[in-house]
C-alpha cells in the first residue's frame, strides 16, 4: 500500500516563493513515478511536474516551465516542488501522487495524497 501526505501549502504574495513536500509511505519508493498536480476552483484537475525514479530526468506543464522545480530525496521517501515567481493563477489545491509504470506519461497515477492549498495573492 501506498500512502502520500503533502505539506507546505500556504497563502503568498505574487512574485514570492512556497515549497511542497510529498511525504510517501511505500515499500520501494524508488520504483514509484512521481508527480504533482493541481486543482483550481472551477477547473479540471492539471499536471504540473514529473520526474523519474532516480530523479535525475524531468518534465514540467508549460505554464510553471522555469519557475517550478520538482525534485525526490530517495534516501527520505520525500517528493519536493520548490515554486518561484508565483503567480495568482498558480492558485489551486496541489496533490502529490505515484505510481509504478512509465514517469514520462502524465497519465495513470494510482495513489494521491489529500492535497494542499496554495493561495497567490495579487
Amino acid at each position: 500500500q501506498v500512502q502520500l501526505v503533502e505539506s507546505g501549502g500556504g497563502l503568498v504574495q505574487a512574485g514570492g516563493s512556497l515549497g511542497l513536500s510529498c511525504a510517501v509511505s511505500a515499500r520501494t519508493f524508488s520504483s514509484l513515478a512521481m508527480g504533482w498536480f493541481r486543482q483550481a476552483p472551477g477547473k479540471e484537475r492539471e499536471f504540473v511536474a514529473a520526474l523519474s525514479w532516480s530523479g535525475g530526468s524531468t518534465v514540467y506543464a508549460d505554464s510553471v516551465k522555469g519557475r517550478f522545480t520538482i525534485s525526490r530525496d530517495n534516501a527520505k521517501n520525500t517528493m519536493y516542488l520548490q515554486m518561484n515567481s508565483l503567480k495568482p493563477e498558480d492558485t489551486a489545491v496541489y496533490y502529490c501522487a505515484a505510481k509504478y509504470g512509465s514517469w514520462w506519461q502524465r497519465t495513470g497515477y494510482a495513489y494521491w495524497g489529500q492535497g494542499t492549498q496554495v493561495t497567490v495573492s495579487s
